[in-house]
């Protein structure tokens, strides 16, 4: 057979690309960086890699979009694991960079073969900005992830911290079978005498918080309450078989527990731990109250202003002149002083000030704005705020607070904590305030801890509108709601007793007083106090 009868086989045309004008380029260009790979597929050049590209990008926002719809809290429980936010502090820039080079080739590919200087410098110009847009929140994410991370390393205990008093969870759901979380809140105060490492908790409250409701009640114990108790079986009894004292009364206070007992105990009283004082203080407040306190998150007033105004403020109501600075017992008067109002919005200085002037004022004013500084925290610190100023927050956090709710059971608590803000009720208690308050130098624990169990039963119970006919609430009888079930009248008594009449009517009337109240409603305004709140005469 003669070379000229072979038949060559034909060639594959070449995949050429398709041409544009220069409007054209752009508009593609610009589209393929909203939807990347979609400027590859226009370009015909690249298909199979720009129908790759787009594939990746639309999976995984779909699958982003249908997983926070479906499991909003198991995506945000990513966002406190390390690991996880040093992995993603890896990846969005290498995501970020991959995206650029998809955004020049596109260009590259799309633009006309030939261009005029003003049309190459618009299309390098375009190409630059649209880089930026990708590069900048990339790089902003990778920086939260990174600050993340360290905050949770530092603030949260990790794998190697020990504690006396934590309860052992883990799993993915570690209070599935817990009803309630009760974590000891404490404002430390270490400029309170000078003497360095001297720590005072000034602020002490119990959050109980039921895990399946959201619904919250804390509980204030005053700084000056005497002989905190500790369990009968806790190795702390033995040592303060009748609470905790000290030689004077000042050292005897509840605020003075932290910093007193690991300097007058041996340090493995309560096993291995990291914080003698924390522990000790956790047990205290638990035997007191009678609510089993697991973690506990102390937080140094240098460091709440700086939080605070990392928040942006708070928003309270002043129902009277709050004092800055002063002195009662030396007599030296405030320097400023808040003035009452509603809806004020404090900065960080402010906000101190209002959770801690005390100035002509007793400790229990101090304790409800102290309560009401925490529920307006709770409203400030809202997904979106945080976001908007998060790395401030995060820095601001890892000056100030101190934790020993452990890394691993750190995604529940984001989750509790979003279920109080979203469906919870928060009540508060202060038993040793009011018309009917225990004494905090000679306590009646046994009363208090009947008080905080009623205050409990107050959070869950239902509204009385949504209360079940036949309850009891309008007297109308049966249990299903047919007829009024029978009742038989009681016999007069011959001889009734007047003294025992009247006691019962007492216990009854204290039997009906509520003892908590919602916070909202005991933080609102109050415009008849205000007007009769006198301004303090200030320091020259």
């Amino acid at each position: 057979m003669s070379s000229e009868q072979v038949t060559e086989k034909p060639q594959r045309a070449p995949n050429r690309r398709k041409r544009f004008s220069f409007g054209q380029s752009t508009f593609w260009t610009v589209l393929g960086s909203l939807l990347p790979g979609s400027g590859l597929l226009a370009a015909g050049r690249r298909r199979r890699l720009g129908l790759i590209v787009l594939a990746i990008f639309c999976l995984a926002v779909l699958g982003l979009a249908i997983w926070a719809a479906v499991d909003m809290s198991s995506l945000i429980r990513l966002a406190v694991r390390p690991s996880f936010l040093i992995g993603l502090t890896i990846v969005l820039p290498i995501l970020a960079l991959i995206w650029v080079a998809v955004i020049v080739r596109t260009h590259l590919d799309l633009r006309p073969a030939a261009l005029t200087t003003l049309q190459r410098g618009f299309g390098a110009a375009l190409v630059g900005v649209l880089a930026f847009a990708v590069v900048a929140p990339m790089a902003v994410a990778s920086r939260y992830s990174y600050d993340q991370a360290s905050l949770v390393t530092q603030v949260f205990a990790g794998g190697e911290s020990k504690s006396g008093t934590r309860p052992d969870l883990g799993g993915d759901d570690p209070f599935q079978d817990k009803e309630r979380v009760n974590i000891a809140l404490l404002g430390a105060d270490d400029s309170a005498d000078g003497e360095e490492g001297n720590i005072r908790t000034d602020t002490m409250m119990v959050a109980s918080i039921n895990t399946r409701t959201g619904n919250t009640t804390i509980v204030t114990i005053p700084r000056q309450t005497m002989n905190l108790p500790f369990p009968a079986d806790s190795p702390l009894h033995e040592y303060y078989p009748n609470g905790f004292s000290g030689y004077t009364e000042a050292e005897g206070m509840a605020n003075n527990l932290y910093y007193a007992v690991p300097n007058e105990v041996p340090a493995d009283v309560l096993g291995e731990t990291d914080d003698l004082g924390a522990d000790a203080l956790k047990l205290a407040l638990g035997e007191a109250t009678g609510l089993k306190v697991d973690y506990y998150a102390m937080i140094n007033f240098t460091g709440y202003e700086e939080l605070v105004d990392a928040l942006g403020g708070i928003t309270v109501n002043i129902n009277y002149y709050v004092p800055i600075g002063g002195n009662t017992d030396l007599g030296i008067p405030p320097d400023d002083q808040l003035a009452p109002g509603p809806d004020q919005h404090l900065d960080g200085f402010e906000a101190l000030w209002f959770a801690r002037g005390r100035y002509g004022l007793d400790d229990y004013q101090r304790n409800e704005r102290q309560r009401c500084s925490v529920n307006a925290i709770i409203e400030q610190a809202n997904p979106v705020n945080l976001l908007q100023r998060y790395e401030a927050i995060a820095n601001a956090s890892k000056a100030m607070v101190e934790t020993d709710i452990p890394q691993d059971v750190l995604p529940a608590i984001v989750d509790l904590s979003l279920k109080v803000q979203s469906e919870g009720e928060v009540r508060s208690i202060a038993p040793f305030d009011g018309d009917n308050a225990l004494s905090t130098g000679s306590p009646d624990y046994d009363e208090l801890r009947s008080r905080v169990e009623k205050a409990l039963g107050e959070s869950e119970a239902p509204p009385e509108d949504d209360q079940p006919a036949g309850s009891g609430g309008d007297g109308s009888g049966g249990g299903d709601g047919s007829e009024p079930a029978e009742t038989s009248e009681p016999e007069p008594s011959e001889e009734p007793s007047t003294e025992a009449d009247d006691s019962g009517a007492e216990e009854t009337a204290a039997d009906d007083q509520p003892a908590s109240e919602n916070l909202t409603d005991s933080c609102a305004y109050n415009a008849e106090q205000a007007e009769a709140s006198t301004p303090y005469v200030l320091r020259n």
